[in-house]
């Protein structure tokens, strides 16, 4: 129990890089998804292949090459352009939060892609004709009817999704983000109690995809409020 006291502070605060990683990754994710989606339905067949490659290379190779070679696939190109401009630098890289935040996006942003791409074609193509007779602009039509209506069709898959990026993130400490993985292989080597200290992170993240799916339930049951009525 002492043990757990002594590293509780660091628990706390590798918890709270986990949630801004995942806070920061799903708006990232959410906004690939939905430039994905749009690409693939779209008319040029240069978005729908840039779209379809981008699905499969992110789909197809594992979560953790996908950090690895992104991060230091990163600084490798940054320090080749700042040595194109200074010859003397020596290394740049990309800070890990950043890096690994960005390539969990563009995983989970690729499971969206196809996710948000079937949602839109569920949209009854009436209401898309509606919104134009009424003289509303692509524009808006796509933000104020389309993704509406396609959100309430995308959620119980997304909601897959966000479990997968909460997940995903224990993947970071890979790279050197002090999250709770990271504290507990520290504390791990302090207190020789591995088991202990990665069931605190095991029951850290069961806490936060327990509210994550209680959200997703409550979000699903108010956006198919309307349908309750009519059965």
């Amino acid at each position: 129990m002492s043990d757990l006291i002594a590293w509780s502070d660091d628990y706390f605060w590798g918890a709270m890089v986990v949630l801004k990683i995942f806070a920061v990754s799903l708006v990232m994710a959410v906004a690939f998804g939905l430039i994905g989606a749009t690409a693939k339905l779209s008319k040029s067949s240069i978005a729908n292949k840039i779209a379809s490659a981008y699905t499969i290379v992110f789909r197809g190779v594992p979560e953790l090459l996908v950090i690895l070679i992104f991060y230091y696939g990163s600084a490798i190109t940054l320090t080749s352009i700042g040595r194109v401009f200074y010859p003397q630098t020596q290394f740049i890289d990309i800070a890990p939060f950043w890096a690994g935040a960005f390539a969990i996006a563009l995983i989970v942003g690729s499971y969206a892609t196809e996710t948000f791409r079937g949602a839109f074609l569920g949209v009854d193509p009436g209401i898309v004709e509606a919104a134009r007779a009424l003289g509303l602009s692509n524009l808006h039509t796509f933000f104020y009817v389309r993704v509406p209506q396609m959100w309430r069709l995308a959620l119980p898959s997304f909601g897959n999704h966000m479990l997968s990026l909460m997940k995903d993130t224990a993947l970071i400490s890979i790279i050197g983000l002090e999250e709770i993985v990271y504290v507990a292989e520290m504390a791990t080597a302090v207190t020789l109690k591995p088991f202990t200290m990665y069931m605190i992170v095991a029951l850290i993240y069961l806490s936060i995809t327990t509210v994550i799916t209680l959200v997703m339930m409550a979000l699903e049951k108010h956006s198919n409020r309307h349908l309750e009525g009519a059965l």
